[in-house]
């Protein structure tokens, strides 16, 4: 069910602007939301969408502007969201797309997005390539880049002192990169490491494994309906005695499917719903009072991405000129849900970064609660590899 149709004031009734061109000198700013909305990971486009119209239904005009958003399923492959991209951009006239969910979709929107002008702002994708060697003045993420909530992990398992990990990961980017930024922080010993088949659902052969190997620990990074199955079979197996560490696989996308099974599986994360800011408090109250849910941490990135949009837009008089506003938003005018938060030079986030737990609410409801803070005002690693620095 699409909850966009409970915020219909958000849709102006304008006409069809025929490229950026057009959309820099209508009194419009038009917003293209592209997001994973089919598939086992839909429920995360969702939570991104459903954060973001949240933002925009509280600001009312972004950026003090009439407001066009138009809402995009770019259904979890390469081209189809390319194209869906380009028709945005260029028949939408589309000044900013917000989007996407997964990193080998940001590869494939980028270019037609910066091509045409317009300014693309990741809610959650953030490739070590964007951050590094591709970074692009006109590619921002509110999120942080795909390395560092898995380097939260990382630091945790060498604190713990785990010297035997098995290492678990679906075979695209963020999986790669997922165990990339576990190893930054981590210089054990790895008991096996298996990149699974993007969408994969059945991991009994390779929880046999793991019961073969008793490591010390498991580290997975399974998103979606991938991770809902794997925490279930991963208890279904007795595992349990085996600590599990993750990140994006026990949040608030997963846990209402997962529920008693992932209690105590442990996490990475730059967020959590009990973070204490009154910004945080607010969001999650709306969020939950509209939805009927906990938010995860793809509905805060998106909702902080509409706040930053509004912050940029009036900060800059408009989204006319395009240099104004880029310079804007390298200035994050906004209060983040999180706290501290601002861009490095290659408009990644430098944030804080948290240890979280799956607990069960005194409500019933499942959520993620943080535990620790493990990093500090903390900067990805790759912003050196970018000729913005």
């Amino acid at each position: 069910m699409s909850h966009f149709r409970r915020i219909p004031a958000l849709l102006a009734a304008t006409t069809c602007l025929a490229g950026p061109v057009a959309a820099q000198e209508d009194d419009t700013l038009t917003i293209g939301l592209l997001v994973t909305l089919s598939g086992p990971s839909a429920v995360l486009g969702e939570m991104a969408r459903d954060g973001f119209l949240l933002a925009a239904e509280e600001i009312g005009e972004i950026g003090g502007m009439k407001t066009q958003i138009i809402v995009v399923d770019d259904e979890l492959k390469p081209d189809v969201a390319t194209n869906k991209a380009r028709e945005l951009v260029q028949r939408n006239g589309a000044d900013i797309v917000v989007g996407p969910i997964f990193s080998n979709i940001m590869g494939a929107v980028a270019k037609p997005v910066t091509d045409a002008g317009a300014i693309l702002i990741s809610p959650n994708a953030g490739p070590s390539t964007f951050a590094g060697t591709e970074c692009h003045p006109n590619v921002f993420a509110t999120s942080y880049q795909n390395d560092q909530m898995h380097e939260v992990m990382g630091a945790y398992a060498k604190a713990q002192g785990f010297d035997n990990v098995f290492l678990l990961a679906p075979n695209y980017q963020a999986g790669k990169d997922a165990l990339a930024g576990f190893r930054h922080s981590y210089d054990g010993g790895v008991a096996g490491e298996i990149f699974t088949q993007l969408g994969q659902l059945d991991y009994s052969a390779e929880l046999a494994q793991i019961a073969a190997m008793q490591p010390d620990a498991v580290f997975a990074f399974m998103p979606g309906g991938m991770g809902v199955n794997l925490v279930r079979q991963y208890r279904q197996a007795g595992l349990e005695t085996i600590p599990f560490l993750s990140a994006f696989t026990v949040d608030e996308s997963t846990l209402p499917a997962q529920q008693d099974a992932a209690i105590d599986f442990l996490g990475g994360s730059n967020w959590a719903p009990d973070l204490d800011t009154p910004e945080n408090k607010a969001f999650v109250e709306a969020y939950e009072a509209k939805f009927n849910q906990v938010p995860a941490v793809y509905a805060m990135q998106a909702y902080d991405a509409a706040k930053l949009i509004d912050g940029a837009v009036r900060q800059a008089g408009g989204a006319a000129d395009r240099d104004a506003l880029l310079a804007a938003l390298k200035e994050a005018p906004f209060t983040s849900v999180r706290g501290n938060f601002s861009f490095g030079p290659n408009n990644f986030p430098i944030q804080d970064f948290y240890l979280t737990k799956v607990i069960q609410r005194e409500d019933g409801k499942y959520a993620t609660s943080i535990v620790e803070k493990i990093f500090e005002d903390y900067q990805d690693s790759y912003v050196s590899d970018c000729a913005m620095n």
